[in-house]
């Protein structure tokens, strides 16, 4: 065994050139500092549109490592675009997302808690973008390190990405031509669903994502029910309904919308959230504004505009019945993703040079813990199998696509999808920590995404996949045009332009954290959440 083991080192090793291992070295150095880097974003917990403290940590970070950077791209507060460059070359795209989410404040621990000075429900990581992100960053700056000793040419693009969670960045960056230029661009996710664990899409990429919020206005609320004949004491005139009950009718049509005007297979899903609510403190009056979002995720455009088109008219008919107008805001307006097979393979062989993440045994006594504190069988062997094997593209769109309709393209969301129509876009996933058994309650899964033993080996894999695929592309000018050739053949067939004809919705009473008299707090204080 120790034998064969050895030869299949060495292949491996024969696989990579000088730059690539030089690479893989870098990450391999810079672990710690990786491993630091990870929790520093996951302990800050920022939520969509107001990633204050990782955007700036992330500026400043990128400055210190030489990067020139942009603040604020595309009319984004939380948002970067930075670039350093060899000399003339291809330049490779990479980049980092942030934001975590509203309700699931966690610490990096192995039973339930929210993080220090904090309820559960400020914001936490899911996913976890901090994994993401830092990752990102790891692959980016081991690339640049092996550019500069081995005196590669070419350049590199990092955009900071916030309010993924809502789909909110990328679709504005491509419209604004952020991704114009590209030789490639390489997005990494943490795995999330099976078969998409430890391999790369192929030919199912993810849909289209449309989210808007309806703003309902009660500001003449004396013109409803007007009649000629005056009535005396205004508490007990007929009054308009207001803004309250304009959302209150939206939100329950559209439900009704949700269970019967789309067929219930197919990928599809509609969410809502309320985002202001009228005036908890006024007496008689009618509540004058409430906003409600929508996200809509669906396999192509055109179902996409058949039910934004149905939520319009539930919209009107609720201001018509409580003395209201209406708005419709967009937070995002994201394109299905475009396959490209020849950059998916060349990030399956870096994905193939650098295995799978390995989860040692720490991450296993981690796992352990969290399992008896949540009240599940302790296993000896806590991790998923699919954690540690490779999976061929080809067969997990097989298996993806054994629960699709032949017709459909596209499947479940993810914003990245809009990169894919403005260079040639690899879309691949590494294992994140995730356990045998359950169900689990959800703050598992987001307190091994902040526990170093049982993060780190993602992090640090997918860094090296990152590094290795982008100096693939960089040394390697028939891979790189082989995959735009591709690029331009599947865009030309089908084009589908920047849908993005909004200015970025950062003006909305977002979730966020607020320091006050009473000090640094989730905008929900901490002593409203449950024991």
């Amino acid at each position: 065994m120790r034998a064969i083991l050895e030869r299949q080192e060495v292949q491996m090793t024969a696989q990579l050139t000088a730059a690539q291992t030089s690479a893989i070295a870098h990450v391999q150095d810079q672990r710690k500092r990786l491993s630091d880097d990870c929790a520093t974003i996951f302990d800050f917990g920022e939520t969509a549109w107001r990633e204050y403290r990782s955007a700036a940590w992330y500026v400043d970070r990128l400055r210190a490592e030489g990067f020139t950077v942009e603040e604020g791209s595309a009319g984004m507060p939380t948002a970067f675009y930075a670039e350093w460059s060899n000399g003339d070359g291809p330049v490779i795209g990479m980049y980092a997302e942030y934001d975590a989410v509203p309700g699931n404040c966690q610490a990096a621990a192995t039973h339930r808690a929210p993080r220090d000075g904090l309820g559960y429900q400020a914001g936490g990581h899911t996913d976890p973008h901090s994994g993401l992100g830092i990752a990102g960053l790891g692959g980016l700056l081991a690339t640049k390190a092996a550019m500069e000793k081995h005196g590669i040419k070419g350049g590199l693009r990092f955009t900071g990405e916030p309010a993924e969670k809502v789909r909110g960045s990328k679709p504005i960056h491509a419209a604004a031509g952020y991704y114009d230029g590209l030789a490639a661009i390489l997005s990494f996710h943490p795995f999330y669903m099976l078969p998409m664990c430890n391999t790369v899409r192929w030919d199912t990429h993810c849909g289209a994502a449309y989210s808007m919020i309806y703003r309902f206005i009660c500001d003449a609320p004396q013109d409803w029910g007007v009649s000629d004949t005056p009535i005396p004491q205004s508490h007990s005139a007929v009054r308009a309904p207001g803004a309250g009950e304009a959302l209150n009718m939206m939100f329950t049509a559209s439900k009704a919308l949700r269970d019967s005007m789309l067929p219930h297979q197919g990928g599809w899903s509609m969410s809502e959230a309320v985002l202001t609510h009228g005036q908890a403190t006024a007496d008689n009056l009618p509540a004058g504004l409430a906003e409600l979002q929508y996200m809509i995720r669906t396999p192509d455009i055109p179902m996409a505009e058949q039910v934004t088109a149905a939520l319009d008219r539930n919209a009107q008919a609720a201001a018509d019945m409580t003395g209201c107008r209406w708005e419709r805001h967009w937070v995002c307006k994201s394109r299905p993703g475009l396959a490209n097979h020849a950059i998916a393979g060349t990030v399956w062989e870096a994905m193939q040079a650098v295995g799978a993440p390995a989860f040692g045994a720490e991450a296993v006594a981690v796992a352990q813990e969290v399992q008896k504190n949540a009240g599940m069988t302790v296993m000896d062997d806590p991790f998923l199998p699919e954690m540690s094997q490779l999976l061929a593209p080809q067969a997990a769109e097989a298996c993806l696509r054994r629960d699709l309709p032949p017709s459909q393209r596209n499947s479940t969301s993810d914003d990245y999808t809009d990169m894919t129509w403005h260079a040639p876009t690899a879309r691949f996933f590494v294992a994140r920590p995730a356990l045998r058994g359950g169900p689990y309650p959800p703050w598992v899964m987001n307190a091994l995404g902040g526990i170093p033993a049982t993060i780190d080996p993602m992090v640090q894999t997918a860094a090296k996949i990152l590094a290795v695929s982008a100096l693939r592309l960089l040394e390697d000018k028939e891979a790189r045009d082989a995959a735009m050739a591709e690029f331009v053949e599947r865009t030309a067939k089908d084009p589908i332009p920047p849908l993005c004809d909004y200015d970025p919705p950062i003006g909305f009473r977002w979730p966020e954290y607020v320091t006050t008299a009473r000090g640094f707090d989730w905008w929900i204080p901490s002593g409203m959440d449950e024991a």
